[in-house]
């Protein structure tokens, strides 16, 4: 599949060739072999059956989602969480905080913030519960979430101790898997973000590197909407630190001194 006919396959599902031309190169190899695997010898052969097939279409979108993360991806994002908003959230009292990764991939991110939570526990008198919704189209990298199992090259932004509390060595390789007390209180799904989420009321929504550098403007604008309308008031949304909001929102108030933290207004 050449690079033509790959973008005639992001056409057809409303993707935006400058969030994939990076990671063109491993989709397409999938994509490759998803026409191989169902009997497919032409690109135009492979549109008639995903257009016919709904169920070919489902893996298809499924194949084609990227997964690129490690523990702590921007250091600056994770030292505003917690030096800023972890505490403002505690000033506004409540037994709760719920947090949403929405489009969580391989877990990164949902046990960083896991981490993040238990080492404040120290520094403040009383920690609500955190409520962790996780969400992401490909069942696969849920998979590997729950497994909690991950490469030594993800852990790196991890310091030596916090490593050694919440990792133990598996395998002869080097791999570690998260310990079983950072997975309570982790709900996982799949969602697709294009669709309607039943909870609301978040107070953190991760919305980073998905639906915003993925899909064409048409497409992500309402589903970025539909997101923001499950974060509370007062709540905090976080998008990768190179996307860009896909339209004004008067809700969303810049936080921290950041072009991708932002706080809803009431």
């Amino acid at each position: 599949m050449d690079d033509e006919q790959f973008r005639q396959l992001l056409d057809h599902f409303g993707y935006c060739w400058r969030g994939y031309r990076k990671v063109r190169k491993g989709v397409k190899k999938r994509v490759a072999k998803h026409m191989q695997q169902i009997g497919s010898r032409s690109r135009g052969d492979y549109l008639h059956a995903l257009q016919t097939d709904e169920h070919l279409r489902e893996d298809c979108e499924r194949i084609m989602t990227v997964s690129v993360s490690r523990f702590f991806r921007d250091r600056v994002l994770w030292r505003i969480i917690g030096d800023d908003i972890v505490p403002h959230l505690l000033k506004e009292g409540g037994e709760k905080v719920k947090f949403w990764s929405a489009g969580c991939a391989c877990g990164e991110e949902v046990y960083s913030l896991m981490i993040l939570w238990e080492s404040l526990k120290g520094k403040f008198d009383f920690m609500p519960i955190l409520e962790v919704w996780a969400t992401d189209l490909n069942p696969d990298y849920l998979r590997r979430a729950e497994e909690g199992i991950y490469p030594l090259s993800s852990l790196k932004e991890i310091p030596l101790e916090q490593r050694k509390r919440y990792f133990t060595s598996h395998g002869e390789g080097s791999f570690y898997r998260i310990v079983p007390s950072l997975k309570r209180g982790i709900t996982w799904m799949a969602r697709n973000l294009l669709l309607e989420f039943e909870e609301s009321g978040f107070q953190i929504i991760f919305l980073r590197n998905s639906i915003l550098t993925y899909y064409r403007d048409e497409i992500k604008r309402p589903a970025f909407e539909r997101v923001v309308g499950c974060l509370a008031e007062g709540g905090f949304l976080m998008i990768g630190s190179h996307e860009q909001l896909p339209a004004k929102n008067k809700q969303l108030l810049p936080f921290g001194g950041t072009t991708y933290i932002f706080k809803k207004l009431g």
